[in-house]
């Protein structure tokens, strides 16, 4: 380590993440971020092991990271490093140990100070992670409903329904990031805060003269998706945009093996542009070009659970949305997101909102509104829900 972690061990949040901090800049590296500036910050990144890190290019990436590495003042990462068959059966538990073994061992490098508690533990996971550390506060932020998408994650349901119970009874408080997440938790008796994902405004506040990309479509105006093509998205309502003649703009990666050959025979007409993932710092230059922004998601209990971040951010760049229903719109509350369900109804909506005029006023009226919803928001409810000092966000 090169630098070292501001504070003191009783100053330290412990935060249990579900992505990897160096991924795709999602709700945990922009919580975790935002966190940091309260209060120093260790950053655990998902576990990763030998084996997974041969079968998937992404992860090998952070096999070849130090497993400790304080990356700021304010924020170190740990990488935790475990047996191969993480999540088969007869193998999965014998992760928890290992991961509450290198948590503790890097709260040890990190500060020496033995026996004294660390200011809060915050997990995302569902592991029996909790008691990694001593700690003077306990946080589960439910960021997914797991149990929801068991199907989509590869895991047994009935297991993650006994590890989710198991956790809610260990924390001595809990948040989810939507409605009808936190309704379940209270519903099941254990009273929970609703911590929905937020954006980034400062990032697109110079969209319109953010540079444009060479590999955006040159047809205006563009109706566009940002985000991960996986099972989450609803592929028909992006086909009935197209057939509609639009021009469509998708950024982001396709999970493997998802309907590749129905997506890349979308992507292959002549008013669809794919340009892929693209880091975070360039999503400026992609958003100037679109003037409306996307989230067709599919209807699944999952995704009724979940807090789109695309549809906060498009808000935050000032321009038009068109979604499915979601109750995460509903919890917004504003009339400045379109909902359609359907191919034909959210295809004819997309286009109405392509024929709106986006004036000053209007892109002004969105940038307001995701002011009031950004990261710095979304971390202060944590903060104040982990009893750290100076939680006034």
């Amino acid at each position: 380590m090169t630098q070292r972690l501001d504070g003191s061990r009783g100053d330290l949040l412990v935060y249990v993440a579900s992505t990897r901090y160096d991924g795709p800049a999602g709700t945990d590296r922009h919580i975790a971020d935002e966190l940091s500036r309260i209060t120093p910050v260790l950053y655990v990144d998902p576990p990763v092991s030998a084996l997974t890190r041969l079968r998937n290019a992404e992860l090998a990436q952070s096999w070849n990271l130090p497993p400790l590495e304080v990356l700021r003042p304010g924020l170190a990462r740990l990488a935790p490093r475990v047996t191969p068959g993480m999540y088969r059966p007869g193998t999965h538990h014998l992760v928890p140990p290992l991961m509450r073994r290198a948590i503790r061992r890097a709260v040890d490098r990190l500060h020496s100070e033995p026996g004294t508690p660390v200011a809060a533990l915050v997990s995302t996971r569902v592991e029996n992670l909790l008691g990694a550390v001593p700690a003077r506060r306990t946080l589960f932020y439910a960021a997914d409903d797991l149990v929801a998408g068991a199907d989509l994650l590869g895991i047994p349901r009935d297991r993650l329904v006994a590890q989710e119970a198991a956790v809610l009874r260990r924390a001595q408080a809990v948040a989810a990031v939507s409605s009808p997440l936190g309704e379940r938790y209270t519903g099941m008796g254990y009273p929970a805060t609703v911590v929905p994902t937020g954006c980034m405004p400062q990032a697109y506040a110079g969209v319109e003269t953010a540079p444009v990309p060479e590999d955006t479509p040159l047809t205006r105006p563009v109706a566009g998706f940002v985000g991960y093509v996986n099972d989450r998205i609803d592929l028909g309502l992006l086909e009935a945009v197209a057939d509609r003649g639009c021009t469509l703009l998708i950024v982001g990666a396709v999970a493997a093996g998802y309907q590749s050959q129905r997506f890349t025979a979308l992507a292959s007409r002549p008013n669809v542009h794919h340009v892929g993932p693209k880091a975070f710092s360039d999503l400026p230059g992609y958003l100037r070009v679109i003037d409306v922004g996307l989230t067709p998601y599919a209807d699944t209990g999952f995704n009724r659970s979940s807090f789109p971040l695309k549809t906060l951010e498009y808000l935050a760049a000032g321009r038009d949305v068109v979604s499915t229903p979601l109750p995460a719109n509903e919890w917004l509350g504003t009339d400045l997101i379109t909902e359609a369900a359907g191919p034909v109804a959210y295809a004819e909506a997309v286009c109405q909102a392509l024929n709106r005029p986006r004036t000053a006023e209007i892109a002004a009226r969105r940038r307001a509104f995701a002011a009031r919803h950004s990261w710095a928001h979304r971390a202060g409810a944590l903060a104040r829900l982990a009893f750290l000092p100076g939680a006034t966000a």
